[in-house]
């Protein structure tokens, strides 16, 4: 066949393995207890937790009750805006404004006299009133006003709408017969029937 020389296989020489060594298998160590420190630690830190829900609830609670106080206060000062809202209220009525006027010796003019401010006519009959007037303003009003019942007066301290009246002067003129009709006291004057 043919001529080639066959070249001689040759095999892998063994390389030496090191020596291995059997040894015993230790013991698995013990599992050891968890340290003190640990514990210690955890510990402290519940505590520290606990207490602080223990401040937060009770700063929360604190605050609960300032603003219940803080609610009060507000109720009553809204009371006494009321108060004196009432107060001003009465003070600035006609009635007081009438009462103050006639302790002063102002007289309510039957005939009134008006100033145009444009040209500055005078309108109305312009005559001094006699000193007389239908209207009681201390005495007792047609319609009481409670606002100012027991206020007393500027102008008069002692007198009130309700006390002291001042009583009213009447000028009589045309033998014994009033220009003004009589004051009213207590309502509508009414003839008296039998």
């Amino acid at each position: 066949m043919s001529a080639l020389p066959q070249a001689a296989v040759v095999a892998p020489t063994p390389v030496d393995s090191p020596n291995r060594r059997l040894r015993v298998v230790e013991e698995p160590s013990r599992r050891r207890r968890p340290k003190l420190i640990y514990g210690i630690v955890a510990l402290v830190g519940a505590l520290s937790i606990g207490t602080a829900q223990m401040a937060l609830s009770i700063l929360t609670t604190q605050s609960s009750y300032e603003l219940s106080t803080l609610a009060q206060e507000s109720r009553e000062l809204t009371w006494h805006k009321q108060i004196l809202f009432d107060d001003v209220a009465g003070l600035s009525s006609p009635q007081y404004l009438a009462a103050n006027a006639s302790a002063l010796g102002m007289v309510i003019n039957e005939s009134p006299s008006y100033l145009r401010l444009s040209d500055g006519a005078l309108l109305g009959a312009g005559q001094v009133s006699l000193g007389a007037s239908s209207v009681d303003a201390i005495g007792r009003a047609a319609v009481p006003n409670a606002l100012i019942t027991d206020t007393p007066l500027v102008t008069a301290p002692g007198a009130t709408i309700e006390g002291a009246p001042v009583e009213p002067e009447v000028v009589v003129t045309d033998g014994g017969v009033s220009n003004t009709p009589p004051p009213l006291t207590d309502g509508l004057p009414t003839p008296s029937t039998h």
